[in-house]
């Protein structure tokens, strides 16, 4: 198909019916930017042993069956932006959660880099406020996923396991 000769609204139709059947396939789950809800069912896909949570979930997003462990799921897709600022997390101090679940999108939804960060570790980064800091206007953490992350002891780069699942 050659969208350069269908007209806005034409390619707008072509993007909801697409909306539809990703929804179909249980890739999304919502209306917003696909980004998120996609890196929460790769990562689920990638480790069969976690369960997504509903929507509605305050505070983390998928379940492991066998260790009972919770994992904030968060994905960005790296465009002309380039900015790695993964969406808000909440509550940061409460620990909601045990792991950030965190995966860097190249433009084309292709995975260029995964990992698992123990919250214990986001937490030593809000001491020394690098690469996280909290935004009082939005009542929350910005967390930069940045190539430095994979060098602190005991994030795991899961990269490999979520490219096997997309692919």
């Amino acid at each position: 198909m050659d969208i350069s000769e269908l007209s806005a609204r034409q390619l707008l139709k072509l993007h909801a019916d697409i909306e539809g059947r990703l929804r179909e396939l249980e890739i999304i789950r919502s209306a917003n930017n696909p980004t998120g809800d996609l890196a929460e069912y790769l990562f689920c896909k990638a480790f069969p042993d976690w369960v997504r949570e509903g929507n509605s979930q305050a505070g983390y997003d998928a379940k492991g069956t066998k260790d009972g462990l919770l994992y904030q799921i968060k994905g960005r897709r790296i465009t002309h932006n380039r900015s790695r600022q993964l969406s808000a997390i909440r509550s940061l101090e409460r620990a909601h959660f045990d792991y950030l679940a965190g995966v860097l999108f190249n433009e084309d939804y292709s995975i260029f880099k995964a990992a698992l960060i123990p919250h214990a570790v986001l937490q030593s980064l809000n001491k020394e406020r690098n690469h996280i800091s909290f935004q009082k206007h939005t009542n929350s953490h910005v967390f930069l996923l940045v190539d430095d992350i994979w060098k602190i002891p005991y994030v795991e780069d899961v990269t490999d396991k979520l490219q096997s699942a997309w692919y």
